[in-house]
């Protein structure tokens, strides 16, 4: 029996407070909401190839975001978060392709398929940071938060949810290169979890698959936040930490590793299409549209 891949359209936008990073955007709400219309870019530029598709409902509502428990937007994010595993839960698939929205959409997928495939599951977060905050950090972003939410850490109305953990043993970082404050570095060390610079995979991916032979794990969840490209070639995502990777060693290192391992879920996130944000708040400004 052919193994079921679905698309899980994931538009959440409420994990990011990233309005100070993207000035050219003058409406917070607009800027902040960009992940949504990133979302659906990546539904529309991505392949269709007829795997059935899925849109997690996502709170779009004007309000003023309130943090709460050390979670910026936590109630709309713990809700989003039962919607998904919903879908997944009803649907039932084996593998997943996730198109976000920000980082936390990999939390809810890559959590329900470490419990199907009963913990035999190694996770690759190819992102700039290792998104290991915790609620009580300075930073409240919920995004920030997404690995150590996948390990079970973190706010307990989201975590209480998640129907399996990923152990820091079973996760490394690849394209790592700003780790924003010491106290996260130190947070990595402690963890153990073990990253991989972009220059450590410019040439070949021989480091990853190095690392995926002594994970005991058969099978692998790869997280992309474009972030990890470097602003020097494409300007794809929020952040724009210089020396990143180029698109063509992102696209060689996954496919290696679905070579080595049999890839059951795949993300991509943290999209931030600032034209097209520019262009929608134009057109909204014009007569008959």
């Amino acid at each position: 029996m052919d193994a079921k891949t679905i698309r899980l359209v994931y538009p959440q936008w409420q994990g990011g407070d990233i309005t100070r990073w993207i000035p050219e955007i003058s409406d917070p709400a607009l800027a902040a909401r960009g992940y949504y219309l990133g979302a659906q870019l990546l539904d529309f530029l991505a392949p269709d190839n007829g795997q059935p598709k899925f849109t997690v409902p996502v709170n779009t509502e004007a309000k003023e975001r309130k943090t709460v428990d050390g979670v910026l937007d936590r109630d709309d994010i713990a809700l989003q978060t039962k919607a998904a595993l919903d879908i997944l839960n009803v649907e039932k698939p084996d593998k997943i392709v996730t198109l976000g929205g920000e980082c936390s959409v990999s939390v809810a997928p890559f959590t329900y398929l470490a419990d199907k495939y009963k913990d035999d599951v190694a996770m690759i977060w190819i992102d700039a940071h290792p998104d290991i905050t915790l609620p009580g950090d300075v930073y409240t972003g919920y995004h920030a938060m997404a690995v150590t939410a996948c390990m079970g850490l973190g706010d307990k109305d989201i975590v209480s949810q998640l129907p399996a953990r990923i152990s820091p043993e079973k996760i490394l970082f690849v394209g790592l290169r700003d780790w924003e404050r010491d106290e996260i570095k130190a947070r990595q060390q402690e963890y153990g979890i073990k990253h991989l610079s972009p220059e450590d995979v410019a040439t070949d991916s021989s480091a990853v698959i190095d690392w995926l032979k002594k994970c005991k794990a058969s099978r692998v969840v790869v997280h992309f936040d474009m972030d990890v490209l470097d602003p020097a070639e494409i300007i794809a995502a929020v952040g724009v930490v210089p020396d990143g990777m180029k698109v063509a060693d992102v696209v060689r290192v996954i496919n290696d590793i679905a070579s080595e391992k049999e890839l059951v879920g795949q993300t991509v996130a943290e999209p931030m299409p600032r034209i097209a944000i520019r262009l929608k708040s134009m057109l909204a400004q014009l007569p008959l549209l």
